[in-house]
């Protein structure tokens, strides 16, 4: 019998699949800013609210991640502090610039806004602070969710130099709940997470050719202490999280 879990993973692998050749060319065009950026000793900060913010945290110190990488992040605008408040919050405009201010963003920085939704006024914010700053902007975002959310009104989308589109369906719950008007089963992470580290492994394969890729190693790894100990000594004057 089938089950609605392997309903779930059916969806959720037909939707991979689709975004691998979809995505193909911006991929491509948001790896070469990052490389350029990590060339020239930029970094590439990352910026969400509520669940998206979870692509932030995915990149930060990661284990076969790339040290360059920056999470913005503001309890007030998560879930672990109050998610009912923070659902407010990530609606409110003005919240973001006083975030931002611990950030030293220049241009020649990357920053990725991650939002599902994609018209929530703080990920618009944050793009609109991050270009006055000189930052490229990449947004990932559901551009089938932020056409209908949006009425009319500017999206994430509008903001960005790149879109990478995670063809999450309105509302991010993919399953239908039978019997009834429901739907179960969000997409938006599980495929945010797999752009975000595709991105990075091509912008890391990259780097390598050049001789210069700041990867951590888990922790748990032959060698990790000395080469992790020595991308924190490089790179924590420029990441508040390290």
């Amino acid at each position: 019998m089938t089950t609605a879990s392997d309903h779930y993973l059916a969806d959720l692998i037909g939707r991979l699949g689709a975004i691998r050749s979809a995505l193909a060319a911006p991929m491509a065009a948001a790896a070469e800013l990052i490389v350029a950026a990590a060339r020239n000793d930029h970094r590439l900060f990352v910026f969400g609210t509520g669940h998206s913010h979870i692509l932030a945290e995915e990149v930060h110190y990661r284990a076969g991640g790339l040290a360059i990488t920056v999470p913005i992040l503001s309890g007030a605008t998560m879930v672990h502090e109050g998610a009912v408040a923070g659902t407010l919050y990530e609606r409110m405009e003005g919240i973001v610039r006083p975030v931002f201010d611990r950030y030293t963003i220049s241009p020649g920085d990357v920053l990725v806004v991650a939002s599902n939704s994609g018209v929530n006024a703080a990920p618009l914010e944050a793009a609109r602070v991050g270009r006055e700053r000189g930052a490229k902007i990449i947004a990932v975002t559901s551009l089938a969710y932020s056409t209908v959310a949006a009425k009319g009104r500017e999206r994430l989308a509008d903001l960005a130099d790149i879109v990478l589109d995670n063809g999450a369906p309105p509302g991010d719950a993919a399953l239908d709940v039978p019997g009834s008007d429901l739907k179960v089963g969000p997409v938006s992470t599980a495929i945010g997470t797999a752009i975000m580290n595709a991105v990075l492994a091509e912008v890391a394969t990259r780097l390598a050719h050049d001789g210069d890729a700041p990867i951590y190693l888990s922790a748990n790894m032959a060698g990790a202490e000395d080469i992790n100990r020595k991308l924190v000594q490089r790179f924590r004057g420029r990441n508040p999280h390290l």
